[in-house]
């Protein structure tokens, strides 16, 4: 990522040096989860589309730890995957959003909640900005290289409303604790541009 691109990263002392983390991430083009692989202080695995292990891609994901998933079903192998990183106190990269899009945190599914409530991890909401097309692309899906692109951690914080209570996860306290989460990402993302300028 330092080589092809100019990576900014601002806030990653914010992300816990131990302990189960989850990384809210905006997605709003293909760069943005290497890019954060490439420069978390932690290793992050994420939940990556099967149609993405292909090739020497395949093994390649798989020994960096990444999480193939169907999301054509509730694809129970890699829900069991990434609720054991979590279990292992590692770091499980999410884009609540599902795929990619205008990458602001507008539409966000249940599975973000469904992790946090139910590892108690604290999230932590990332804004990559500057990933985005634009105009002067040498290779029309990627950033132009050598382009700035930031990397932006915020605070962590608890899923649950209640988090010292138990972990409820009935669909009415995931549904209420997606809508806390998308106001806070929403936050995140709003004081991401002001202090990038993006």
């Amino acid at each position: 990522m330092y080589g092809l691109w100019k990576p900014r990263v601002l806030g990653a002392w914010r992300m816990p040096a131990t302990g189960p983390v989850v990384l809210a991430v905006n997605h709003s083009h293909m760069i943005d989860g290497p890019m954060l692989m490439g420069t978390a202080p932690r290793p992050v695995h994420f939940l990556i589309k099967k149609e993405a292990f292909v090739g020497p891609l395949d093994p390649f994901l798989r020994r960096i730890g990444q999480l193939k998933v169907d999301r054509t079903v509730a694809d129970r192998a890699a829900i069991t995957g990434a609720l054991g990183v979590l279990e292992r106190g590692g770091v499980l990269g999410i884009f609540p959003e599902g795929t990619r899009g205008e990458g602001d945190f507008a539409s966000l599914r249940a599975g973000l909640a469904y992790f946090a409530v139910r590892s108690q991890a604290p999230i932590v909401p990332v804004a990559v900005l500057g990933s985005k097309d634009r105009p002067g692309r040498l290779i029309p899906a990627l950033p132009p290289l050598r382009s700035r692109v930031d990397v932006v951690f915020g605070d962590p914080f608890p899923a649950a409303e209640d988090a010292d209570g138990p972990a409820k996860r009935t669909r009415a306290a995931l549904d209420a604790a997606t809508l806390r989460i998308q106001e806070r990402l929403s936050g995140h993302l709003a004081e991401a541009r002001r202090i990038t300028g993006r």
